[in-house]
């Protein structure tokens, strides 16, 4: 049997309003501010643009979480709003209007949500009113109104919402402050990646993410914008076309310009192998995270990284896909003992780790007191090593995650799993563990040398102990 969900009163008096939407817009300079949210939906909803027009123009609240409401690709809602912006902004005077940050990204649910009526648990909004979130810092209401947007250039084309946005916001340069706490680029070409980004305020952006394969032009065009970009916290760079000297200098010299930097990711940034002693000496400030990831570097490159000021401090350390073989295993465990006091996290899938080289730094990786995850598979590993490994970290406190590969001995020489070994192995390992007599869970990754990623237990062996 169905159940009958009558609409509220206040849905009712909303739709009841809507029919007029002269009497609508009237009935604004009385409407109780409690009731500007429910209206704004059922104007929104129901394309009464004039009414949404309106109400943005005497909108209560300093924020306007629009992009939680409507679908992005949404051009007629978007002008109605900006119409009504147009208004507002050439009013010299604003006696209820609150409006200072129009939010177009995908948030503020909770917002609506809540002053909707609904169920839906409110998890980070204000009851009173949705957040000021803002760049500027100033509630002035003649200061440069912001526009938040969620920026993600993926093709040589902007789509017509953005489109429309970029020109809207060209032609308010003086009174608008178009603003994006994270941007990703994927292989945008050069005119359109400078057009969006002179128009951004690039101080308000706390997040880059630049995957492509740009051609050195591009790379040179890029550079002082990233320089600009002063409270960045996390930057992620995956460029596997090499580039010509001075644009790596160019590149990596913005780093000296970048003050809040806390987590760098370098992914199949070939173009760096062998000048990572560049970059780290730009860094200004210590990391709390640091990734090289499947790219190709030097002994030189780990040396200098061993050595850097900045990483003494770090909570993460993710090496994955970097091959290790040639290396001197001394220079992972100068890195790790470096990091031992802070370190909580640490990646070396894929690494080409073989037995001496675990050996060398278990006295070092011993060290780390605060390790919560470690992952060690994708490397070709001995029985004889995991239970030296699984001895070394016994100690460690914190440690929750471990990720190990399948020993070697549970392979044929052709390099097929057999799971009769792995069976035998999986069981001696479990008796190490009830010997340490620590509560604790291992994960055996069972494809050898196969990427992994954390949480995908599907090719893998759990060595669950717990002690009654």
């Amino acid at each position: 049997m169905s159940v009958w969900n009558p609409p509220r009163l206040l849905d009712l008096a909303g739709m009841s309003l809507l029919k007029d939407e002269v009497s609508a817009i009237t009935a604004l300079e009385f409407l109780p501010t409690e009731l500007f949210p429910a209206l704004f939906m059922e104007a929104l909803y129901g394309n009464h643009s004039e009414t949404l027009k309106a109400m943005v123009q005497a909108w209560p609240f300093v924020r306007l979480p629009l992009g939680g409401l409507m679908q992005m690709s949404h051009v007629g809602t978007l002008q109605a709003v900006l119409d009504g912006l147009d208004v507002l902004l050439a009013q010299k005077a604003q006696p209820r209007c609150k409006l200072r940050v129009l939010d177009l990204r995908m948030t503020g649910q909770d917002f609506w949500s809540m002053w909707s009526g609904s169920n839906v648990h409110v998890f980070s909004d204000s009851p009173r009113a949705p957040s000021p979130e803002g760049c500027s810092g100033t509630g002035h209401p003649f200061s440069p109104l912001e526009v938040f947007i969620e920026l993600c250039l993926s093709d040589g084309t902007l789509d017509g919402f953005l489109t429309y946005l970029m020109s809207w916001v060209e032609q308010r340069k003086a009174s608008i402050h178009l603003c994006c706490k994270k941007l990703r680029i994927f292989s945008v070409p050069t005119e359109n990646t400078q057009k969006v980004l002179s128009m951004i305020q690039l101080e308000c952006i706390q997040e880059v993410e630049v995957i492509c394969n740009w051609h050195p032009s591009t790379f040179s065009m890029f550079a002082p914008f990233l320089g600009q970009m002063s409270n960045v916290q996390r930057f992620l760079v995956s460029a596997s076309d090499e580039q010509e000297q001075h644009v790596v200098v160019q590149f990596t010299s913005q780093f000296l310009r970048l003050h809040l930097l806390r987590d760098l990711h370098l992914e199949a940034s070939f173009f760096l192998e062998g000048c990572l002693d560049q970059l780290l000496g730009c860094l200004t400030t210590p990391l709390d995270n640091f990734a090289v990831t499947h790219c190709l570097v030097t002994e030189s490159d780990l040396m200098h990284l061993s050595q850097c000021p900045n990483i003494g401090q770090l909570k993460g350390l993710n090496l994955s896909g970097v091959t290790l073989t040639a290396f001197s295993p001394e220079l992972l465990r100068v890195l790790l003992e470096k990091v031992a006091v802070t370190l909580q996290d640490l990646d070396l899938n894929q690494c080409g780790i073989m037995d001496a080289h675990l050996d060398s730094v278990l006295p070092a990786l011993s060290l780390c007191s605060q390790l919560r995850s470690i992952n060690l598979c994708g490397n070709l590993l001995s029985v004889a090593v995991m239970r030296r490994l699984l001895h070394r970290t016994t100690t460690l406190p914190s440690l929750r995650q471990e990720f190990y590969p399948a020993p070697r001995e549970s392979y044929s020489s052709q390099g097929l799993p057999l799971k009769e070994r792995l069976a035998k192995i999986r069981a001696e390992l479990l008796e190490i563990l009830k010997d340490l007599g620590r509560p604790r869970t291992i994960w055996l990754n069972s494809i050898p040398w196969a990427p992994y990623v954390y949480n995908d237990y599907a090719h893998s062996e759990c060595i669950e102990y717990t002690p009654f």
